[in-house]
C-alpha cells in the first residue's frame, strides 16, 4: 500500500472534478462544491452544512454552552430570546431547527422576527404560557451572505 503526502493538489488545465477510479466524487465551480452522495446523486457541500448552531441555558443569566456563528444571546422576558449571528445569512428565508428540554415541563419552541442577522426563540410550556428552560438548541441552514 502506498501513501501520498502533499500540501497542494493542482489540477491539469481547467479540471474541476476529482475522480477516484472512474467515479467523479467531487466537482467544483465558482463558490460551489458538490460531492457524490448515496447512489449517483450529487450533494452540495455548502447547502448541507449548518451555518450556525447554539446550545444555551435559557434560565437566569442566559449563556451559550457552545456555539458556531453566534455573536450574542438576548433575554427579552420569560421564555423569549434573540440569537444574533456573527456572520449574516444571505436572506431571511433560512431554515431554523430548534429543540428544548426541561426537567419538569414539556416545552415547545417557536421562531418569529427572523432577519438576516438574528432570529427570535419563544419557549412555551404545555399550558401555552411562555416559560424559561435550561436547555435550548438551535441549528440554522441556508446561505451565508
Amino acid at each position: 500500500m502506498s501513501t501520498v503526502i502533499l500540501d497542494t493538489i493542482t489540477g491539469k488545465s481547467t479540471a474541476t472534478t476529482i475522480t477516484i477510479g472512474s467515479t467523479p466524487v467531487v466537482s467544483a465551480s465558482a463558490n460551489s462544491m458538490t460531492i457524490r452522495g448515496e447512489g449517483s446523486a450529487q450533494t452540495s457541500i455548502q447547502q448541507g452544512l449548518a451555518k450556525s448552531w447554539v446550545n444555551f441555558n435559557g434560565t437566569g443569566t442566559i449563556a451559550a454552552r457552545d456555539s458556531l456563528n453566534v455573536g450574542s444571546l438576548t433575554d427579552h422576558s420569560t421564555g423569549s430570546y434573540t440569537v444574533t449571528l456573527s456572520n449574516n445569512m444571505a436572506n431571511a428565508s433560512y431554515s431554523i431547527t430548534m429543540m428544548t428540554s426541561n426537567d419538569a415541563v414539556r416545552q415547545f419552541v417557536l421562531a418569529d422576527s427572523d432577519t438576516t442577522s438574528s432570529f427570535r426563540v419563544v419557549s412555551q410550556g404545555s399550558s401555552g404560557s411562555q416559560a424559561d428552560t435550561s436547555y435550548i438548541y438551535t441549528t440554522v441552514h441556508g446561505d451565508l451572505a
